[in-house]
């Protein structure tokens, strides 16, 4: 239930012990999207699309109106605008959001991931991605198309770069250690905390360590958090 968190984490928990199904709403404006979408989402077996609508304005009234969804598939240009980034940044606060658009400029996917969407993927995926990016993303995980996923990390390399490089870091930046920058950047590549701490020569309770220091000081809990942590902390004006 997107209205109340306790009722979140419940759904949550339940669908993940196989006592409920995932709930999806869908936003695209062309109608044979939506019923391809809704088809592939619903041949999985564990998703169920409980909402399916044209415009942001009818999922949001919809929501606030007490529709149950855990996760909403969003195409990026709809009603005939620009990117709806505004709209990603304002249904975070109510749902998880999953991009799903035929673009796959970097700007896009850059503008959706800093906007606060929990992942992107390309309409040229295939079943088994979107299927997967929804499960992932209903557990509170991020997920990108796989050519998207290279793009990030290579974003995240020249970002990093920079970093080294000394480029100056915005005023408002929290101070990390080099140690705590080098963890944000591994886990927001995809790495597990684990393989972070073989990347680094650490035990694994010393990365844990660095993980919960970064919460603290950035502010934000689950991996799309921390995705999004580093695309603005390692420098927004390296990550063009």
């Amino acid at each position: 239930m997107v209205t109340a968190s306790s009722t979140s984490s419940e759904r949550e928990s339940a669908w993940r012990k196989g006592g409920a199904m995932i709930q999806v709403a869908i936003v695209d404006d062309h109608p044979l999207a939506r019923r391809g979408i809704t088809a592939i989402l619903e041949e999985a077996g564990d998703i169920e699309v409980a909402l399916c609508v044209g415009s942001s304005a009818d999922v949001l009234e919809a929501l606030r109106q007490g529709a149950e969804a855990d996760v909403l598939l969003l195409d990026l240009y709809h009603d005939e605008g620009g990117p709806c980034l505004p709209v990603i940044a304002e249904l975070r606060e109510i749902i998880k959001v999953l991009v799903i658009s035929a673009s796959a400029q970097p700007a896009d996917v850059l503008g959706a991931v800093r906007a606060g969407a929990s992942g992107y993927v390309t309409k040229l995926a295939d079943p088994v991605m979107l299927i997967s990016a929804v499960r992932t993303v209903a557990a509170g995980g991020f997920a990108l198309s796989a050519h998207l996923a290279d793009l990030l990390q290579s974003q995240l390399n020249g970002a990093q770069t920079a970093a080294d490089q000394g480029t100056p870091r915005p005023a408002s930046a929290p101070l990390l250690s080099p140690r705590e920058e080098q963890t944000l950047t591994l886990i927001a590549r995809g790495f597990t905390h684990a393989q972070a701490a073989t990347r680094m020569g650490v035990t694994l309770a010393t990365v844990n360590t660095y993980v919960e220091r970064i919460r603290a000081k950035l502010q934000v809990g689950n991996k799309a958090e921390l995705t999004r942590a580093a695309l603005q902390h390692l420098g927004e004006n390296n990550l063009r």
